[in-house]
């Protein structure tokens, strides 16, 4: 079996080859592989400590009116510098908008934890929403850039594994330190611990290919970037607002959001057009359908079943693990010529998984099942998402690897603005919006749940077929 390398000489896998080139922990890859994983480690630990720290924060800033904000607006600001830093790859190399990117990511952090009002607490998340668009588009033009194709599942992989550790021990360490020392350290602590990574992977990232600098920003595609943003932000406000005069926001949001997103991604992508669109088009489907349901698994444990928060929350644990095994079962050079074939049963493994959670509805259930079933659903979101990023950057020419894998990013966040969004709608329509965590509270009607995961389950069903559609003719 052969493999090509990024010069395009042909080597042998075997004993000599692989010690010459190395694997991704090889001599050659070993500084750039570890900086990488490190960063997303701490990008995926920030992510999850967070998440456990906000409801402090904003109790302690006077702020929960403003709570969904502080999410938000990480979410809106993240979309444009995904666009940017993909322009910004391809002009000038990845170096620059990764390192300006972290900057940022710290610098929204140190504001966000030493924010005495809760106003400059969301701004502090959007400054961290700048650096996270720019830096995750940029870890991508790295991996295209800096290892062969036959090493980009595995370092891929890489970046689903990195999440393990932080999602489990994450909210256990963000817990302690928020009780015992302060939540402002959760924000505080982590600038700087980003700065060894960097260190490291410094000299291997000042070896990629610069980019091509005669060229300016595309201008263009900035500003549909920044208008598909400004959309967005429109429709989260108007959705975290239901009076009639929420409809004018959220008019101007679509408005805004439509006609930029056909424009931002690429030609034929709503069509599910063959080879790179198709690409795009799935991991917007995958996210969205995941989010979906992964948003009202712990409600419906909570509010239905009587779990603790905690135990909920766990509930989910395990689709984690088995995310970063279907990522590294997707990586085995094997199982290479039917990547399109197992994104397909990833996504109908999603599915499965998602109609297979509200069973727990019937008393006579074992509550356990629904931890089953994201067992289940995490595997296939390993197969699904890794298994993107390969296509992704087999299918981009020379260049364009920063726009495509921003336009990856970007359909990412549409497609859970998208399904989370209309799994909310469906929720309150069907009488969900009395629903208490608390208990003794008011519980949804059951089928309030079933219609948010059948919307999640027939979303990713339809991404199976688009799985199909993946390999280029000819």
């Amino acid at each position: 079996m052969t493999a090509t390398d990024a010069e395009g000489t042909d080597l042998a896998i075997s004993p000599t080859a692989t010690e010459s080139t190395g694997g991704i922990l090889g001599r050659r890859h070993r500084a750039l592989t570890l900086g990488i994983v490190s960063v997303v480690s701490l990008i995926a630990f920030e992510a999850s400590a967070v998440n456990t720290a906000m409801p402090v924060a904003a109790r302690a800033l006077d702020g929960l009116g403003l709570y969904a904000f502080a999410f938000s607006a990480f979410f809106t600001a993240s979309l444009f510098a995904m666009a940017l830093s993909g322009e910004w790859c391809d002009r000038a190399g990845p170096l620059a908008p990764l390192f300006t990117g972290i900057a940022a990511f710290g610098a929204g952090l140190v504001v966000a934890g030493s924010a005495q009002e809760m106003w400059t607490f969301v701004a502090g998340r959007g400054v961290q929403g700048i650096g996270g668009g720019l830096v995750i588009v940029s870890l991508y033009v790295v991996v295209g850039r800096g290892y062969p194709e036959r090493l980009r599942p595995m370092i891929l992989a890489s970046f689903s594994a990195a999440w393990v550790v932080p999602v489990i021990v994450g909210p256990l360490v963000a817990g302690t330190v928020t009780e015992r020392i302060g939540w402002r350290w959760v924000f505080l602590a982590i600038p700087v611990l980003i700065l060894l990574p960097l260190a490291v992977m410094l000299p291997a990232l000042r070896k990629l290919p610069p980019g091509d600098r005669t060229e300016s920003l595309d201008r263009r595609r900035i500003l549909l970037a920044l208008a598909v943003a400004a959309g967005a932000g429109l429709l989260q406000y108007a959705g975290q607002d239901l009076r009639p005069l929420s409809l004018l926001p959220a008019a101007a949001g679509l408005a805004l959001l439509v006609p930029c997103v056909l424009r931002l991604l690429p030609a034929r992508t709503f069509r599910a057009g063959r080879g790179l669109p198709s690409v795009v088009l799935l991991r917007g489907i995958a996210q969205g359908s995941f989010l979906a349901a992964e948003t009202f698994v712990p409600l419906m444990l909570v509010t239905e079943r009587g779990l603790s928060a905690t135990l909920a929350g766990l509930s989910l644990t395990g689709g984690g693990l088995t995310w970063a095994l279907g990522s590294y079962t997707q990586s085995r050079t094997r199982l290479e010529p039917y990547r399109e074939r197992l994104m397909s049963v990833g996504m109908a493994l999603l599915a499965l998984a998602v109609a297979l959670a509200p069973v727990v509805l019937i008393a006579a259930v074992p509550v356990w099942l629904a931890a089953v079933s994201w067992i289940i659903g995490g595997y296939g979101m390993g197969l699904t998402i890794s298994g993107g990023a390969v296509l992704l950057l087999r299918l981009s020419e020379p260049g364009e690897e920063g726009a495509n894998s921003a336009s990856l990013q970007v359909s990412d966040a549409l497609g859970s603005i998208v399904l989370v969004g209309l799994a909310g709608v469906l929720f309150v329509s069907c009488g969900g919006g009395s629903v208490s965590a608390h208990a003794g509270g008011a519980a949804a009607p059951p089928h309030a749940f079933v219609a948010v995961f059948a919307l999640a389950s027939a979303s990713a069903l339809a991404g199976s077929y688009v799985a199909t559609r993946m390999r280029p003719r000819g």
